[in-house]
């Protein structure tokens, strides 16, 4: 009895891929291989943070040091990162702007929970870039989204959210629910959570308008919260109408909508929500504003500051629940000012859509030649191959595209053939540091990969 097909691939012939491209990564790494026992005497898992383990290596492979767009680990590979710490480093690893305010700040003070003179200047650059006049510096995008959350529900009175199957905001607790068979439930994996984020959180479909259309209709809705592209469960494009409908129906039922832009900003300078024209109540984007320092900003209209004014007022002196200790330190300040006049350019983005462009076509081409029923989507400089004939319609569709054993295959080929994309999909991220050769390589060695496969 033939092998089963995996996205038109032999479930055989992948396996036995991955085996020999494992045997390939460690010869290729055996000082990498030698200090993994050394991290397993310390770390949980033997690394420092427990994702570091979601690479399909058969070790983990440690980093010597990386510049612009390449990577290179401590046994000498040097690799075309279009990873580029997924996300963080979405303008390349260390920019030399970045780097001098990094050294420049370090000797004058890191944190002092107070503001420096380019705090002014940020919130005014963040006022122009995306069109909201009130902002708020958090450590990392998942904080900004729990404390937009918070302010949702404090300014409407109303505790649920609203989330679109597939999401992806960081860690908050209320957004890990999935639909499975229509219903919802909390996400698998989770470990420890208090309460069932069920209970506060109503979940549908994304581009599923009537669907939206009849959970707001209770009123109990404080805020949806969405990407404008699904990006987290291979990429969902909205359809035509969905944005201009998401925002009609949250007006009319009191509800108030957070777009959270921290893989979407790789859309142009103000992402998707000034190419495209949101209008949102609250604003997050994460990542790579800083230039991989941790570090998230997230803002919101006079009319929710006017609201949230009138709401503390009420209250007594005490803690808001919003905001750690090293949020908006000096050192953030200083290298999110250098990202923001010096790093994330007009002509920066120029490069990123045009070479993103280009990988687009050449994996596209791949594909067509193999007969494989896959597509490559776009959103500005984030690049998507997912193993499916069509543009996906909702988090239900991208799920059923995620098949471990051909990813871990092709993402293992790829690496060792001098290419680096994400861990957890398809992903790749074009930087104003990529080159052509680097787009060439990797179209080069995703060619190979799918003629070893499909031979």
């Amino acid at each position: 009895m033939p092998s089963p097909l995996l996205a038109g691939i032999d479930a055989t012939r992948i396996s036995s891929f991955f085996e020999a491209e494992s045997a390939h990564y460690a010869t290729a790494r055996p000082r990498s291989q030698a200090m993994a026992g050394d991290l397993a005497q310390g770390f949980y898992q033997g690394v420092p943070m427990h994702w570091m383990r979601d690479w399909p290596m058969p070790f983990a492979m440690l980093v010597a040091e990386a510049r612009g767009a390449t990577l290179t680990d401590i046994d000498g590979n040097s690799l075309s990162d279009f990873c580029l710490g997924d996300t963080g480093s979405m303008f390349g690893h260390s920019p030399e702007s970045v780097a001098k305010a990094i050294a420049a700040q370090a000797g004058i003070g890191i944190t002092y929970m107070l503001p420096t003179p380019k705090a002014a200047e940020i919130g005014s650059l963040l006022r122009q870039r995306f069109g909201l006049p009130h902002w708020q510096v958090a450590a990392t995008a998942t904080d900004a989204n729990r404390y937009a959350l918070r302010v949702a529900r404090a300014v409407t009175g109303r505790g649920k959210i609203l989330v679109f199957n597939g999401c992806y905001h960081g860690t908050v607790d209320e957004t890990f629910v999935r639909l499975v068979v229509g219903m919802p439930v909390p996400r698998p994996g989770l470990i420890g959570q208090a309460n069932d984020p069920t209970l506060n959180t109503v979940v549908v479909e994304f581009n599923d308008i009537p669907a939206l259309e009849q959970a707001l209709a209770s009123r109990e809705i404080a805020c949806v919260i969405t990407e404008p592209v699904l990006t987290n469960s291979s990429m969902v494009l909205p359809e035509p109408g969905f944005h201009e409908a998401l925002r009609q129906l949250t007006k009319a039922a009191g509800t108030l909508l957070l777009v959270d832009e921290t893989h979407t900003i790789s859309t142009g300078p103000g992402g998707y929500t000034r190419r495209y024209g949101l209008e949102p109540d609250l604003f997050v984007l994460g990542k790579p504003i800083a230039g991989g320092i941790p570090a998230s900003v997230w803002g919101f209209t006079e009319e929710v500051a006017q609201r949230l004014d009138a709401v503390r007022a009420t209250l007594p002196p005490g803690h808001s629940g919003m905001g750690t200790t090293l949020s908006a330190n000096a050192l953030v300040l200083a290298t999110m000012h250098a990202t923001l006049t010096r790093v994330m350019t007009d002509e920066a983005y120029a490069h990123m859509e045009r070479l993103a462009g280009i990988l687009q076509q050449g994996l596209s081409a791949v594909i067509e030649t193999a007969r494989l029923p896959w597509h490559v989507a776009r959103v500005g400089a984030r690049v998507e191959f997912i193993f499916a004939p069509k543009p996906l319609k909702n988090g239900t569709e991208a799920e059923a595209t995620h098949i471990h054993e051909l990813e871990a295959a092709v993402h293992l080929g790829l690496l060792n053939r001098g290419v680096l994309i994400a861990p957890f999909h398809n992903m790749m991220l074009v930087s104003p540091a990529t080159g052509e050769a680097d787009v060439a390589r990797l179209v080069s060695a995703f060619g190979d990969v799918v003629k070893a496969l499909t031979a």
